[in-house]
């Protein structure tokens, strides 16, 4: 039985999400109370975060409670409950209309960067000092998709670029980050900062759920023999409003950029489903009680995505450092 957008409460003041660290600073564990740093999914949504992970476990025991099985939801056929995600939102977007909304970054989908500040259009004079660096971004981004594209074929899993039309983050939308960056580290330069944003270049590849596991040590060992550093991966197969994995990484000449890791239905949901749905939910204006509903319907979506065998396993990692 489906479960409407709305159907889900918050409380007023819930808990700060946490994080446990292990003996090896590197390697953190992953949970489920936070949500993706590499994407900046936003303050307020993290804060939020940790009464989803306890209604979920809630919604698990009593379907125990019950007599179903808790893994019953997850094994109906994500593709066929599209078109119900789809009417969802549509009842939703009728009674909250986006009105007085921001305008969506269209390159943010491929990239499930996770932004802060779109609650002002572009500034013409805050982009004066960096409209020089950008054709420099795209001079960097050039040598990093055509390694792209090689493991795109030299990978032994089927693995495949999704979203590479967006792999440069958008003009004006860099011009921002690097114009308010500025603003917070005045004596750098606008070249130092764009090499400092970690999904100014990115790129998702994706792969079969079999082949998962595999695929992700085969980009990140073809990678890193290239010559590339990975200083920042975050696993997100256990969170329930997203799946995924997010990895940062460093080129020889300092340039970061960003290589997500999906299935086609978790790129499907983050992409199709569920994005206009981030937007609205780290946009300031949001009101209280439409959140609610749109954290409700971002964990249903989630809760259809196939869980690829050792996906859950593979570790997060954190450069000391960065």
């Amino acid at each position: 039985m489906g479960v409407s957008v709305g159907s889900l409460d918050l409380p007023d003041q819930p808990d700060e999400p946490g994080r446990a660290e292990h003996g090896d600073a590197s390697r953190l564990t992953p949970t489920s109370r936070e949500l993706p740093d590499p994407d900046e999914r936003g303050r307020h949504y993290e804060a939020m975060q940790a009464h989803a992970s306890a209604e979920t476990a809630e919604e698990a025991e009593q379907g125990s409670e019950s007599g179903q099985s808790p893994d019953v939801a997850a094994q109906r056929c994500y593709r066929d409950e599209v078109p119900r995600f789809r009417e969802m939102w549509a009842e939703h977007e009728g009674r909250w209309p986006a009105t007085r909304r921001p305008a969506e970054d269209p390159s943010s989908g491929a990239s499930e960067s996770y932004h802060k500040d779109h609650d002002l259009p572009p500034s013409p004079e805050r982009h004066a000092d960096t409209s020089g660096v950008i054709s420099w971004a795209r001079e960097a981004e050039t040598p990093l998709s055509a390694d792209a594209r090689e493991i795109q074929q030299e990978n032994g899993y089927d693995g495949r670029l999704e979203g590479f039309k967006f792999r440069l983050k958008d003009e004006d939308s860099l011009k921002d980050k690097i114009a308010e960056q500025m603003e917070a580290e005045p004596d750098k330069s606008p070249a130092e900062i764009l090499r400092k944003i970690p999904d100014a270049i990115r790129y998702t590849f994706c792969f079969q759920p079999e082949n998962y596991a595999r695929g992700y040590y085969d980009v990140k060992e073809r990678l890193e023999s290239r010559g590339y550093e990975m200083y920042y991966s975050r696993n997100w197969w256990t969170d329930p409003e997203y799946k995924g994995i997010n990895t940062r990484w460093e080129t020889k000449e300092g340039q970061r950029f960003e290589v997500q890791f999906h299935t086609p239905d978790s790129f499907h949901a983050k992409h199709r489903v569920t994005h206009t749905a981030y937007e609205r939910i780290r946009n300031a204006a949001t009101r209280r009680s439409e959140l609610r509903e749109l954290h409700a319907f971002q964990r249903e979506v989630s809760s259809r995505i196939e869980v690829p065998d050792g996906a859950v396993d593979i570790p997060d990692f954190k450069k000391e450092g960065f």
